[in-house]
């Protein structure tokens, strides 16, 4: 896998970009009972992370890089896309809330965190502005997982997989038609074991995730589309629906994996791929 992150940063340093636009899901660090957007656009300039940093999510100050846990890394924002996004994508139908300060979580949730660290596995730097863009995938088991409520009504879902391949789709237009060069990525692994009740949480759903890596090889991520959100949650697939995003911009263009990682020991399955332009 880290071969393959190599790649893809590779990939992302030829391109360019004026900015990376990641589509990554918050577990219960930003977003709380107070407000569970659907959909958020972050606009901001810059914000001062510590991604080293013991968590609820990562509850661990150790990591392969021997970092401290009060290491600082400040990550640059991209006010004028975010805005211009967020600004599109309302005019266009899509009700997408957007933010200009974090509300509970200091500084990024860990999905946008972690991208970027693995993207910069080589601890060079990330030079390019990032705008993150916060999908709810976790939807019920938000607050039944997250938040220790399995009791009691159940909460709300997460956004279907049609309205995240229709939104995925439109910020490619949107984009497209920009004065910007932009990189676009799904975070996310696969399949998760603590998520995948059927499984007992003790491992992922492999055959469920090899029946998606067999889609995107084939070039059929448009399918992603028309998946029942019950069947990802029940492959413990909750954070596809960042891929799902991806596979929306993405709808023109063919993958070429660069890594697959299957695990039944570890938490999750692990693709790298990259669409190119």
């Amino acid at each position: 896998m880290v071969g393959g992150f190599r790649r893809l940063r590779a990939e992302i340093d030829s391109f360019k970009p004026d900015f990376v636009l990641i589509w990554g899901d918050d577990q219960y660090e930003n977003f709380k009972e107070d407000v569970v957007p659907p959909f958020c656009v972050y606009i901001y300039e810059q914000l001062d992370c510590l991604p080293y940093r013991r968590s609820g999510v990562i509850n661990t100050g150790v990591n392969v890089w021997g970092q401290p846990e009060d290491k600082v890394v400040p990550v640059q924002g991209h006010r004028s896309a975010g805005n211009f996004l967020a600004r599109s994508l309302i005019e266009r139908d899509f009700d997408v809330a957007y933010a200009f300060k974090p509300h509970h979580h200091p500084t990024l949730a860990h999905a946008f965190m972690r991208t970027i660290m693995f993207l910069d596995y080589d601890q060079r730097g990330f030079p390019y502005p990032v705008v993150p863009f916060h999908v709810n995938c976790y939807g019920s088991d938000l607050m039944r997982q997250m938040a220790g409520r399995e009791e009691g009504e159940l909460p709300p879902p997460a956004p279907t997989p049609r309205r995240c391949f229709d939104i995925g789709r439109e910020i490619g237009r949107i984009l497209e038609a920009s004065p910007w060069r932009a990189v676009v990525v799904g975070s996310s692994s696969w399949s998760h074991a603590f998520l995948t009740r059927k499984n007992h949480g003790l491992f992922p759903d492999v055959p469920s995730d090899r029946l998606r890596l067999e889609e995107l090889r084939a070039g059929r991520h448009t399918s992603w589309r028309d998946l029942k959100l019950d069947t990802l949650v029940d492959a413990g697939q909750h954070e596809f629906l960042n891929w799902i995003c991806l596979a929306g911009a993405m709808a023109e263009r063919t993958a070429e994996v660069l890594a697959w990682e299957e695990t039944h020991i570890f938490n999750s399955d692990k693709c790298a791929a990259i669409f190119r332009p």
